[in-house]
């Protein structure tokens, strides 16, 4: 560890209100007791107020009103940043093992009781969400670079629907997070526009020496969910979708990514969606089927038949393979 490491250490520990001897802080932080006594002569000098105790009793203490510095956290603080850490852990968090340093610090850096209430907090939560196993650290890791140096990114894409790569060169705006998902939204120069792109789905991701200027006022979140949700474009083609059913499965509806956008008015045996007819035909069928027998379709009826056309097609397609 550094100097300033050490003495940062020392300080922490020190700030727990607890005597603390030389020789307690030689053994927690590995380092000589004439090392201790030289890092206390340099946080003396810079004005911290330590009251040294001699005898056998003594130790080191901080004075009661010494003013406490934003590096110290309280034990709310300290459950966040912890549980934080769990959280951007399950999501694959590309800063994954600097969180691990520094929760490693609160843990040594800290006394006894402080210690056994970090282990607490850090076996208190857990985060399920059946994250992919596949490590996208490098790529967003070229990523992160690029953004916050303004460099172009090159990079094969693979599209669900497309068996073929494409090359594509990209001024990177933003890492998202949505969905379980990781992706980046950036000016794609083959299509001349802005563009949201999967990270999982990257191949041959390199930083260029392309510099380039992100525009002024850009909202990532209002592009990406542009992006995501087919615009209405002429209101007076819109119809209601009438959904029925329990209240946990409308409840579930109404917070759907997609249906939650369009929610007109809940009750509590329906809910009502206002879209496009297109809209209704092609991506509803699709997210009603996880919800087997707990809903009904109440408006509009052809999507009854749309549903079972759906169903028709993939036994289908299923009994063929």
């Amino acid at each position: 560890m550094s100097k300033i490491d050490n003495v940062l250490a020392i300080l922490w520990m020190l700030r727990s209100g607890e005597k603390i001897t030389a020789k307690e802080i030689s053994e927690k932080l590995e380092m000589n007791i004439r090392t201790v006594y030289r890092y206390m002569d340099t946080l003396s000098m810079s004005g911290v107020p330590i009251i040294s105790e001699p005898g056998h009793n003594g130790g080191y203490t901080l004075l009661n009103n010494f003013i406490e510095a934003p590096l110290f956290f309280d034990f709310e603080e300290q459950t966040a940043l912890i549980h934080a850490a769990v959280f951007a852990e399950e999501a694959g968090y590309y800063g994954g093992e600097a969180l691990k340093r520094a929760i490693s610090k609160l843990r040594k850096y800290s006394n006894k009781e402080q210690e056994t209430k970090i282990n607490q907090q850090l076996t208190s939560l857990e985060v399920i969400n059946g994250f992919s196993s596949f490590s996208l650290e490098n790529a967003l890791n070229v990523l992160d670079r690029a953004i916050a140096d303004d460099y172009s990114v090159k990079f094969l894409y693979h599209k669900s629907d497309d068996d073929q790569s494409k090359y594509r060169l990209v001024d990177p705006y933003k890492i998202i997070y949505w969905n379980n998902k990781w992706y980046i939204i950036g000016y794609c120069h083959m299509r001349k526009d802005i563009r949201s792109f999967r990270v999982n789905r990257l191949e041959s991701l390199k930083l260029t020496e392309n510099k380039f200027e992100r525009p002024e006022n850009f909202s990532s979140r209002h592009l990406f969910l542009k992006n995501l949700l087919p615009t209405i474009k002429d209101k007076e083609e819109t119809m209601n979708l009438v959904i029925g059913g329990n209240s946990r499965s409308l409840d579930d509806l109404c917070q759907h990514w997609y249906l939650g956008h369009y929610l007109q008015e809940r009750t509590s045996t329906q809910a009502v969606f206002r879209l496009e007819k297109d809209q209704i035909d092609t991506y509803i069928p699709y997210f009603l089927l996880s919800y087997g027998k707990s809903i009904h379709i109440d408006e509009p009826i052809s999507l009854k038949d749309r549903l079972i056309e759906v169903l028709s097609e993939l036994i289908k397609f299923h009994q063929q393979q």
